[in-house]
């Protein structure tokens, strides 16, 4: 009988082999599957002192530590981890999962999803960054990618870097000066900046320069630097312009003036002086103006780069942040999760961002039915962090992992246990006739 109990174990344990290898040849183009194998062992039947035959038994283990090829693909919201670390997913009733599959596309409500039905989850930064936790997943939620309305940016920022022409005859007269806002303005150089703002609408500024011509206390060559709103301007499109450079202003003050400080020996800028706003003094921090953009936001505007050489006015450099009204046209995932939403104005505001998630034990995952996972005792409890960041891996955008089971390995392993399971079936046939041989013997 041990024969038969020892073969029959035997058959069922390659069978469990021959089970897990069909499994995986099944899921040889599963995305991000994770091939398992069958471990054997001898299970020995203790009679007295004397080990008897007892068999053998098999346990299957998910190796779900090992990364499967990274293959790019046209869709940005194909996801692949690189390195350690699981997507947070849910199904249609909020239950919680791991999953490696991140084969995702938007669903009729622009909620992401998976090929196997899984929503990814994560944290939304739309109104702000989020904290987050390490150990809890409670401020997660289902990414959308569609949004409601356009985005515009207000101006905040500028650089306006140009060459000044010390050849040009100085303005000594203050009254005279654009900063005066007289109807006979004299000035140098005059340029404009296309600012935007907080609707998103275009507000131009006028910039004007004028040669003060060589200061001896201060020991500097000085320039006036004077902005308005171009839209206060007079009908002949210049001076004097009207109150209002910002809202609110009840005089007819110019947005920002100062005073170019430059060095006579090289032409380059050495500092700033006397900075007023809307006809208030302000501090000077650096090479910077500051001025209120007409209906937008106070902006600090750049001069470094800005010199006076003997040569023609000329503007090197004008950038401003800041756009108009935009729809959305698109979106963006970084390597650390960051789900960006892009805009047809060219702006791109965040939206997500999505974590990875791992266990102390991997391996010990249980998996359920679409490549996907929960936690066990075995497994240990979930930690949430930042792609990249405290051992997990990164995410590639436009990108699938392939399923990790080698079909020449497969096969090669199926011919084994085939052999195995029919060497087992051998000794179950002799034990059967051990058996019946001694069924028919006579006294």
């Amino acid at each position: 009988m041990s024969i038969l109990n020892t073969s029959v174990s035997g058959m069922l344990a390659d069978s469990n082999w021959l089970a897990t290898i069909s499994q995986n040849v099944a899921n040889a183009n599963t995305t991000a599957y994770k091939d398992s194998e069958t471990e054997f062992s001898t299970v020995v039947d203790q009679l007295g002192s004397a080990a008897a035959s007892g068999g053998v038994t098999t346990s299957t283990l998910a190796l779900n530590t090992q990364q499967g090829n990274v293959v790019g693909t046209s869709t940005t919201t194909d996801l692949a981890v690189q390195g350690d670390g699981y997507f947070v997913v849910s199904n249609s009733s909020g239950d919680l999962f791991l999953t490696r599959n991140g084969s995702f596309v938007p669903d009729s409500n622009g909620n992401l999803v998976n090929s196997a039905g899984y929503y990814l989850m994560g944290q939304n930064v739309q109104n702000g960054a989020a904290a987050g936790s390490s150990n809890s997943t409670s401020d997660l939620t289902v990414v959308n990618v569609t949004t409601s309305g356009e985005l515009s940016t207000p101006t905040t920022t500028g650089t306006l870097s140009t060459n000044l022409d010390s050849t040009a005859t100085p303005v000594t007269t203050a009254a005279d000066l654009p900063s005066a806002n007289g109807a006979g303005a004299t000035y140098t150089s005059e340029t404009s900046l296309t600012t935007y703002n907080d609707l998103g609408g275009k507000q131009s500024v006028n910039v004007y320069y004028t040669n003060l011509g060589y200061n001896s206390v201060t020991g500097t060559d000085q320039w006036e630097v004077t902005a308005y709103n171009a839209a206060d301007a007079s009908t002949s499109a210049g001076f004097p312009y009207t109150a209002g450079g910002v809202a609110g202003a009840t005089a007819d003050n110019p947005l920002v003036t100062a005073t170019l400080n430059f060095n006579p020996n090289n032409g380059q800028l050495s500092g700033i002086t006397g900075e007023s706003v809307n006809g208030v003094a302000t501090t000077v921090t650096g090479s910077n103006l500051t001025l209120t953009v007409p209906n937008g936001q106070p902006m600090t505007l750049d001069l470094t780069g800005t010199t006076q050489l003997s040569a023609a006015f000329v503007v090197n450099s004008s950038v401003v942040n800041g756009n108009a009204a935009g729809t959305l046209s698109g979106l963006s995932v970084g390597t650390n999760g960051t789900l960006d939403f892009q805009y047809s104005n060219g702006a791109s505001s965040p939206a997500y961002d999505i974590p990875l998630a791992t266990v102390p034990s991997e391996d010990n995952l249980t998996a359920v039915s679409g490549n996907a996972y929960t936690v066990s005792e075995a497994s240990g409890n979930i930690r949430l962090g930042t792609p990249g960041a405290a051992g997990l891996g990164t995410i590639a955008s436009s990108s699938l992992e392939s399923s990790t089971v080698d079909l020449a390995t497969e096969l090669t392993n199926m011919i084994e246990a085939q052999s195995a399971y029919q060497a087992s079936s051998k000794a179950f046939q002799a034990g059967v006739t051990v058996l019946d041989v001694l069924n028919n013997l006579k006294s």
